[in-house]
C-alpha cells in the first residue's frame, strides 16, 4: 500500500479505531527490537517502516483532536 492511501485510510477512521492501531503498532516495534535483539529478526527495514507508521498514526490523531 502506498503512502499516500494509508494516510487517506487513517484519515476516515475514528480517533478510538486509531488509538487501538497505535497500541498494536507499538507492541508490533517492541516485538521487532525484541527480535533485532537476539538476533532473531531477517528484515532490519521493517523497524523502520513501523516507526514512521506510528508517527503517521499520532499525526492524525493530534489533527483529529485540535478539529
Amino acid at each position: 500500500m502506498k503512502t499516500s492511501e494509508y494516510i487517506k485510510e487513517l484519515q476516515k477512521q475514528s480517533v478510538a479505531d486509531l488509538q487501538a492501531q497505535l497500541v498494536d503498532a507499538k507492541k508490533e516495534l517492541f516485538n521487532l527490537r525484541f527480535q533485532n535483539a537476539t538476533n532473531q529478526l531477517d528484515n532490519t527495514a521493517r523497524i523502520r517502516e513501523v516507526r514512521k507508521n506510528i508517527a503517521r498514526i499520532q499525526t492524525v490523531i493530534s489533527a483529529k483532536v485540535a478539529e
